[in-house]
């Protein structure tokens, strides 16, 4: 039975854990857990990954004392990157995708590159958190980061190469980057170009399911993890979370939730059409020759940033208890579009939520438990609009939904997503992106062949909560509302 760590890398928080695969079914324990907290200076928003590694190798070290550990690999968030000078030297902390530079780079962008082609070349929706705008705001700004780059390693990539020497991207994560033409299978160097864009520093893109080498001595010597491999796993958490999504066929959507939620279905090809582009679906790389065509959803970020403004007035919640909150609050009262601008910062969240109802004549939450109850509600109806997008774009009829991730153990998220969509809901597994990047580890190894056999291993291994709708006009009626929320925000939008 051959043990293995996963590092999973997430906005808030890290954790190192340990699974093991029998050949029939898959096992995983959590070994170590740490915040993720980003730094503001001078300004700019960075995460602090030199602090994230030393939890990493607290994670590896007591993942030692459990067990043998015959592979290793990190996955994380996208987008993200570090730069690495000739002598392999991190030149600065990454900078967080919510820094506000990359939102005023689009613009200048734009005018270079139409939002069209960029979408046509590299399938991958329009939005200011993507690589590509951190990048040309660099160069716009002659930032002299770039200048004395030698490498662009995104977030799980660098760690790679600090674990073993890896100066290599991974195709999940290189896709979301907008950098990258995934059916070339190459970096888009003549758009880069035109925005001044370095594009020698871009590295080497290898699949997900690469042995990248043993890991270092030094970290060996450190960790007690030696003679264990590294390897690229599918490094984009959400698509590690697909991978291990049991999908029943072309009628099922997946909701990844998280930070984000992730709302989307997996194809065999990228759906790069008209509809695909008005409707700013995103097409990003996937394992075993799969692609994850989904659209990004604000998700619990606001809740956690909630949670963070009413620690800040000594109000400290455990989940359970905000969960408690909300049930007992008024029904469909309040809704807000997740997706609106006036969310994507950090700030006082509780405040936002307020104004927001107020500015769109609404009776606005009066007490914290109202103000998770609209959230859960919201991003519940936020799901199941999206998940209509989906099927209209690519043409599938689509009658049951999978959420993954930590939503899937938030009862009233799943049952009132399934309420909202009027379909089916399976929740589960919850840590799907441990289990994905497991996997994958494991198809690395030669221990499992396909992808297909991966999800029938999950289906073993788990059971998933099913939440079956209701008729319910209150619902609709709260379709109704929401789509007309939505709506008015586009149109501000275009005029915009």
């Amino acid at each position: 039975m051959p043990a293995l760590a996963a590092v999973d890398l997430g906005a808030q928080s890290g954790r190192v854990a340990v699974g093991r695969f029998n050949g029939a079914r898959l096992t995983v324990e959590e070994v170590h857990r740490f915040p993720n907290v980003p730094v503001r200076v001078r300004g700019t928003l960075h995460w602090d990954t030199l602090r994230l590694y030393a939890d990493v190798l607290d994670g590896l070290r007591a993942a030692a004392r459990k067990t043998k550990i015959q592979a290793l690999a990190v996955d994380s968030w996208a987008v993200d990157f570090g730069l690495i000078d000739r002598a392999g030297r991190l030149i600065q902390n990454p900078v967080h995708y919510r820094d506000p530079r990359r939102a005023g780079a689009v613009e200048g962008v734009f005018e270079r590159v139409p939002p069209r082609e960029l979408y046509e070349r590299t399938g991958i929706q329009l939005l200011p958190i993507n690589t590509i705008f951190e990048l040309a705001a660099m160069a716009a700004e002659s930032d002299p980061a770039l200048a004395t780059a030698d490498r662009m390693l995104l977030v799980p990539d660098l760690f790679h190469y600090w674990l073993c020497g890896s100066r290599t991207s991974e195709f999940t994560n290189a896709t979301t980057t907008q950098c990258f033409d995934e059916l070339a299978g190459e970096w888009v160097v003549d758009l880069l170009d035109r925005l001044d864009i370095p594009t020698a520093i871009l590295p080497e893109v290898v699949p997900a399911g690469t042995r990248l080498g043993p890991i270092s001595e030094e970290v060996a010597h450190e960790t007690g993890v030696g003679g264990a491999s590294v390897v690229a796993t599918a490094t984009h958490d959400t698509a590690a979370a697909v991978a291990a999504v049991p999908l029943r066929g072309d009628r099922s959507a997946y909701v990844s939730v998280g930070t984000w939620s992730l709302v989307g279905v997996e194809t065999r090809e990228p759906v790069i059409t008209d509809a695909a582009y008005r409707a700013n679906i995103t097409n990003e790389g996937g394992v075993d020759g799969t692609f994850r065509v989904l659209r990004n959803v604000t998700g619990l970020w606001l809740l956690h940033e909630c949670r963070r403004s009413w620690s800040l007035s000594g109000r400290d919640y455990r989940f359970d208890e905000l969960v408690a909150l909300a049930r007992s609050a008024q029904p469909l009262r309040s809704l807000v579009d997740p997706n609106d601008p006036v969310f994507a910062d950090p700030g006082d969240m509780p405040s936002r939520i307020v104004d927001y109802c107020a500015r769109t004549g609404q009776v606005g939450p009066q007490d914290d438990g109202a103000i998770v109850r609209c959230i859960f509600e919201s991003l519940a109806l936020k799901h199941a609009e999206t998940v209509d997008l989906i099927g209209q774009v690519t043409g599938r009829d689509l009658d049951e939904i999978h959420i993954v991730g930590g939503g899937a153990n938030n009862e009233l998220l799943c049952l009132w997503t399934a309420e909202a969509a009027g379909r089916s809901v399976l929740a589960g597994p919850a840590e799907a992106t441990l289990f994905g990047n497991l996997l994958v580890q494991a198809m690395a190894l030669g221990e499992i062949s396909s992808l297909e056999e991966g999800r029938d291993i999950v289906r073993r291994s788990m059971t998933p909560v099913v939440y079956d709708p209701t008729p319910n006009a209150a619902w609709r009626e709260a379709r109704e509302r929401f789509a007309a929320l939505a709506g008015a925000r586009r149109v501000v939008e275009a005029r915009t």
